[in-house]
């Protein structure tokens, strides 16, 4: 029961979210990110990794499904499964070299690659569409042999998608996570230098970290798109990474079902103090703050704190 705990209460949030909320976009928005920081933490939380090149692979899924389903048209799941295949390339070659270098210099060359991207994509307008971006982003219906089977043309019908889509990548996630593979990760990140003595290709493990990490920051950026009807320069800005590292941190670092905390806890609170005041950014900063300093486990971890209370309670008062 406990290895599918995670699983269930992925399940149990997507089954909640309709019941809870009025708007199916920002329902879809919350399991959108949680896709790109689950992707993240998959770099941060099992490899120890801090990549601040994210936007990177977002970026990429926005404007391959954009260029996919206007300029070239092809069916809406081949779209989406080559924006997973051009977000895993991108990361391929940010962490081909970015693997290079540890600490500080790693983070300056995720960084750099970030930027990069940023002004090519402001660059190529033909492209891109540079400052605009590119509009009009259709959500065509699934069908087959020309019988639709699944509209996705209202916010809950497409939130329906998203969160099937969400439950798939979440799983498999999950699977890799629970492998020799994501255990060897784990390894990695607790102690590099004993991992490679023992002789694991540490180069080769990190790299591999990064595409399957691009692949599903791909498919977020995507269904972003998808969602917005427009893949903007801002889904390749500095900004992007940073937010998907952000909620990676609130979330906590090294869990899957973190990671949808910490996109629903942003995103829930980037709409309600938007609502409130312009410069909800200054707020935000002070939760941040308040995590670094009093909740360095994230959201996860200050719940797991409290049931260990409320447990430990129980138990004396049956003693």
């Amino acid at each position: 029961m406990k290895k599918h705990l995670h699983f269930l209460l992925a399940l149990a949030v997507v089954l909640l979210m309709p019941l809870l909320m009025q708007s199916g976009s920002l329902a879809s928005e919350v399991l959108i990110f949680g896709l790109a920081a689950m992707g993240c933490n998959l770099l941060l939380g099992f490899t120890g990794l801090l990549s601040f090149g994210q936007g990177v692979f977002f970026g990429l899924g926005s404007y391959t499904i954009a260029l996919t389903l206007t300029r070239w048209p092809l069916p809406m799941p081949l779209a989406l499964l080559l924006a997973m295949v051009l977000g895993a390339l991108g990361a391929a070659i940010v962490g081909w070299v970015a693997i290079r270098q540890k600490g500080t210099y790693f983070v300056m060359l995720t960084l750099a690659f970030s930027q990069m991207f940023y002004f090519i994509a402001y660059t190529a307008t033909g492209i891109t569409g540079g400052d605009n971006g590119l509009m009009d982003i259709p959500r065509p219906s699934i069908s087959v042999l020309g019988h639709t089977l699944w509209s996705l043309a209202s916010p809950w019908q497409f939130y329906g998608f998203v969160a099937a889509v969400f439950l798939l990548a979440f799983w498999l996630l999950q699977t890799v996570s629970r492998s020799t593979f994501g255990r060897t990760l784990l390894a990695v990140r607790d102690n590099e230098e004993r991992a490679g003595a023992i002789g694991y290709n540490l180069k080769l493990l990190k790299l591999q970290a990064f595409v399957i990490s691009g692949a599903v920051t791909g498919l977020a950026g995507a269904l972003h798109a998808m969602m917005t009807g427009i893949a903007p320069l801002s889904n390749a800005e500095y900004h992007t990474s940073e937010m998907i590292l952000v909620m990676t941190v609130i979330g906590g670092a090294g869990n899957l079902f973190a990671s949808v905390l910490g996109s629903a806890f942003y995103v829930l609170m980037a709409d309600w103090l938007s609502s409130l005041w312009p410069r909800w950014l200054l707020l935000l900063g002070l939760v941040l703050m308040a995590v670094s300093l009093w909740m360095q486990r994230g959201l996860w971890g200050l719940g797991e704190s409290a049931w260990r209370r409320i447990r430990s309670k129980l138990e004396n008062q049956h003693d």
